[in-house]
């Protein structure tokens, strides 16, 4: 056969398409990974906490706090996958200072009792990472009662912050990192039915949970002024996480032959999904900056709904209400 006979062949065609768009896709891969935090810093002696931090997003920036030998308490769940998250961090990065504890974020006697024990074992925080979240699940309540997205996304947080304020406080200057979403600029607080009691749509769900993270964290950084403790929200990107494991969508046998290859190039990996909270954590300069919202490592515009003060300071009393911060419920000698 010919060279020219040879380059004609459907077989060499099909290959050289087949090499092309592998190479397209993974070129649209790298540009879509955003921004990369690769300012070193040196967290010895400061002590993170850091919400679902066994898998995805958390565990990423579990790992890097930890090489740069930061001591990190790991909120989690499932304590099972939590140690087996922490085993392999611990191992690579050579950090013993890397603790797993219960804290159930849909349970508020949980989150009590996670707060109870951290404050029996350390006397400051200098950053609180909110990190754990759930996306687009089929209605269910927390054990307190609140819709579930509701609850950990936004209610959950909501609590465990306000009972560590004083801690963080004492630790000043500290931050408080709200991992939020995009998803927040189609959010919509519904005051007349926001535990869905009414009406449940999965998606609206989710978007008023996301932008109750801005709300709460706009809030809370003007409640917090002049004590030297800061509180920004962010968006990591669209990541491959198992978050999405409530998406019908992405969980079956055709989505995973035909659906996540089509999506793969334009999601980030988790590694790449954590350098947005690490930024707004870690880089010195944002150290006096509060009420920003970031995304790839930028501050960035939030939407309108926001930067609603009015609508913040309702969703703050609900909150209060709704979690009760300032009643000790657990006695922290237990």
């Amino acid at each position: 056969m010919s060279l020219f006979a040879f380059l004609k062949s459907r077989t060499v065609f099909w290959l050289s398409v087949t090499g092309t768009t592998v190479g397209v896709a993974c070129g649209v891969k790298d540009l879509m990974q955003g921004g990369k935090f690769t300012k070193e810093t040196d967290e010895t002696g400061k002590v993170f906490i850091v919400t679902g931090a066994n898998t995805g997003i958390g565990k990423e920036t579990v790992r890097e706090i930890a090489r740069r030998g930061g001591t990190v308490y790991m909120a989690c769940r499932d304590l099972k996958k939590c140690e087996e998250a922490r085993e392999e961090i611990v191992l690579e990065t050579k950090n013993k200072y890397v603790y797993c504890r219960e804290c159930d974020l849909a349970s508020q006697e949980s989150i009590r009792h996670f707060v109870a024990a951290f404050k029996r074992e350390q006397q400051r925080l200098n950053i609180l990472i909110n990190n754990a979240g759930v996306m687009r699940c089929p209605r269910s309540l927390t054990l307190d009662g609140i819709e579930l997205q509701l609850g950990v996304n936004h209610m959950g947080h909501f609590l465990l912050t306000n009972l560590l304020l004083d801690l963080l406080k004492e630790s000043a200057p500290s931050r408080i990192v709200n991992v939020s979403s995009l998803a927040h600029t189609r959010g919509e607080i519904n005051t007349g039915d926001l535990n869905s009691d009414k009406g449940y749509d999965e998606g609206k769900a989710y978007s008023q949970s996301k932008l109750a993270n801005v709300l709460f964290t706009r809030e809370l950084s003007n409640r917090l002024q002049g004590t030297k403790v800061t509180a920004n929200a962010l968006h990591p990107g669209v990541v491959d996480t198992e978050i999405i494991r409530h998406m019908g969508i992405f969980n079956n046998f055709f989505a995973g032959l035909f659906v996540k290859p089509l999506f793969w190039p334009f999601v980030k990996t988790p590694k790449n999904g954590a350098q947005t909270t690490l930024y707004v954590a870690l880089e010195p300069e944002l150290e006096k900056v509060t009420g920003q919202y970031f995304s790839d490592c930028k501050a960035k515009e939030m939407a309108p709904a926001a930067t609603d003060s009015q609508t913040a300071k309702w969703l703050w009393a609900v909150s209060e209400k709704w979690t009760q911060p300032t009643i000790i419920k657990i006695d922290p000698t237990e």
